[in-house]
C-alpha cells in the first residue's frame, strides 16, 4: 500500500510518501493546490493529515484531499479521538498536539520495548517520553531557538532581531558584541537547558535512548552528543508516526 502522510505545522506543510518498504519521498508544500500533482505522481491509496494550525488554515488542505479522485480513506488525525498503536497516558489527550503524539508513535515503532525521549527542535522545543511498556507519558514544551531570538527583540527596546548562524559554525562561550552575546545566550543556553533536562530523565530512566528531530535539531546534536549518550537523528519522525497511525486505522 502506498500512503501519503501530511504534517501541517506552524510554518510549513511537510509530506511523506510511504510504501511497504518505508519512506519513499518527503518534502514541503506551500499551497493546497500542490497536493494534486503529488497525488497524481504517486497515486496513494490513503492519506492522513495532522495539523497544529487553526481550522481556517487546515480546511483547504482537507478539501484538496477530498477532491482527489481514487483516494481511499482520508484520515484527519485528532489526538484523543483517532485510535493509535500506543497507550496514551496524557491527562488531557484532546489538547495534545498531533505532531507530538505522531512522533511518539514513530519512536515506539523504532525502539519497541525501550524507554525513549523525543527531542523535537522546531518552532517550539518539545521533549516527550515513551516508556518501554509502549506508553506515551507526556513531557515539556518550551520556546524554540528562533522564538527566543524573536522574544529578545520584541520585548526590549534596542536588541536586534537576529538570524541563526549555520549549524556548523562554532559558538564560543563569551560574546564580545551585542549580536554575538545574543546568539551565545540562545544557542548555548538552550543546549545547556536540554542537557539538564536529559540528565533529569536519565536519573529516572537510566537506559533512556534519545531521538532527535525537527528543523533546528542540528544546532543541538553536537551539544548533546558528548554528554547525553545514545542519540539518533530521525528527521522524518512525525511523518513516520503518521504513516503508522494511518496503517493501524486502515487495518483495524
Amino acid at each position: 500500500m502506498t500512503s501519503l502522510a501530511l504534517d501541517l505545522g506552524n510554518t510549513a506543510l511537510k509530506y511523506g510518501v510511504f510504501g511497504p518498504e518505508g519512506l519513499r519521498e518527503s518534502g514541503a508544500l506551500a499551497a493546497p493546490a500542490q497536493l494534486r500533482a503529488l497525488w497524481q505522481l504517486h497515486q496513494p491509496a490513503h492519506a492522513i493529515l495532522a495539523s497544529v494550525a487553526d481550522e481556517a488554515t487546515t480546511q483547504p488542505w482537507l478539501a484538496e484531499l477530498a477532491a482527489a479522485d481514487g483516494l481511499g480513506r482520508i484520515l484527519p488525525f485528532r489526538p484523543g479521538f483517532t485510535p493509535v498503536p500506543l497507550r496514551n497516558a496524557y491527562a488531557t489527550p484532546q489538547t495534545l498536539g498531533a505532531d507530538r503524539l505522531a512522533a511518539a508513535v514513530g519512536a515506539a515503532s523504532l525502539r519497541p520495548g525501550q524507554d525513549t525521549l523525543l527531542l523535537d527542535a522546531g518552532t517550539a522545543l518539545k521533549l516527550d517520553l515513551v516508556t518501554a511498556d509502549g506508553t506515551y507519558q507526556g513531557g515539556s514544551i518550551g520556546p524554540g531557538l528562533r522564538m527566543r531570538l524573536q522574544a529578545l527583540h520584541t520585548f526590549t527596546g534596542r536588541l536586534p532581531l537576529l538570524e541563526l548562524p549555520g549549524p556548523a559554525e562554532a559558538v564560543q562561550l563569551i560574546g564580545n558584541t551585542t549580536a554575538s552575546c545574543l546568539l551565545r545566550g540562545v544557542l548555548r543556553g538552550t543546549a545547556a537547558e536540554v542537557r539538564g533536562l536529559v540528565a533529569d530523565y536519565r536519573r529516572q530512566y537510566p537506559r533512556l535512548g534519545i531521538l532527535l528531530t525537527g528543523g533546528d535539531a542540528p544546532y543541538l546534536s553536537a551539544a548533546l552528543s558528548s554528554s547525553a549518550g545514545c542519540i539518533f537523528a530521525v528527521p522524518e519522525l512525525v511523518l513516520l508516526g503518521l504513516d503508522k497511525i494511518l496503517r493501524y486505522n486502515v487495518d483495524n
